[in-house]
This record gives structure tokens, sequence and C-alpha cells, in this order.
């Protein structure tokens, strides 16, 4: 059993299918074997993603998706949780990523989501960035289009 925390930034609208991204993410944490663990996702706009980008990253720009692990654990009356990290989506990027890709949001999402995930379940690609047409190299973004393949009849975005 794992956990999902999901927030919108306060001055953005929240999105009509914010309730599909628990099950997805549940789904994804247990094709990565995540267990008993915690993981929070906010959504929110390029200006507060530039921010976390420049604060966290050194990066004075906006992009994507941002993992941050955290790693801590607590107690509470379910059991003890592994509180691995919070990701950071942006939802004004989200579609100029789906029309570059040339896929729909909702395959975008997907992608950002699990590329969020294999990050705080300690992964890594480098300099290697997936790219249109391209098949990625690194263990990080092979598994991450691997997974996305056995979930691709998952729908957040009807």
């Amino acid at each position: 059993m794992n956990r999902i925390f999901i927030s919108v930034q306060d001055d953005v609208a929240e999105p009509q299918w914010l309730n599909n991204v628990e099950p997805f993410v549940l789904k994804a944490m247990e094709a990565l074997k995540f267990d008993e663990e915690e993981v929070s996702i906010l959504f929110c706009n390029d200006t507060y993603m530039q921010e976390l980008n420049k604060n966290y990253r050194g990066i004075d720009s906006t992009t994507d998706v941002l993992s941050f692990e955290n790693d801590e654990e607590y107690k509470d009356e379910e059991g003890i949780w592994k509180c691995v990290g919070d990701i950071a989506i942006s939802l004004d990027t989200l579609p100029v990523n789906s029309e570059y890709f040339e896929v729909d949001n909702n395959t975008e999402l997907k992608r950002l989501l699990v590329h969020g995930l294999l990050h705080l379940n300690g992964m890594d690609h480098g300099e290697e960035h997936i790219e249109k047409g391209v098949a990625p190299v690194c263990e990080m973004l092979a598994l991450q289009e691997k997974l996305l393949e056995s979930l691709k009849d998952e729908k957040i975005i009807l």
C-alpha cells in the first residue's frame, strides 16, 4: 500500500482530471515496487516552476517536472511510512511538451508522473533527455518508456 498527496498551486485552476491522478500513480508505484511509501505531487504554473528550478538547481528557467527526494520515515495509526519525496509538474509546459512529442496531454502527463517517480526511486538520466523519434539509451529513460508502454491504456485526462 502506498500514499499519494496531490495539490494544486493556490492561484492555478484545479484540472477537471485531478481525481484521476492518484489511481494512475498508485499503479505506477506498484509496478516500480514502491511499498508503504508516500509521494506528494504539486501541479503548478511555469512561474512557480522556474522559481523552484532556480532555487534548487540554479537554473533560471522553467521545466516540465522536478523531483525532490526526501526519504524520511514516520509512524501513524496505519503503520510506518517512508516519505520518498515530492514531484512538481508544470501545467503550462504540459501542452507544450504534448505538441512537441506529438502526443495527447494524457500521454504526456503520464510520462511526467513516471519520470518524477523514477527520480524518487533513485534513478537519474544524466544529460540524456527524451527526444522525439529517438530511442532512449540510459537505464532510467528506457525503463520509463517500458513502464509507460505497460500503462498505455490508463487514462488520467479523459
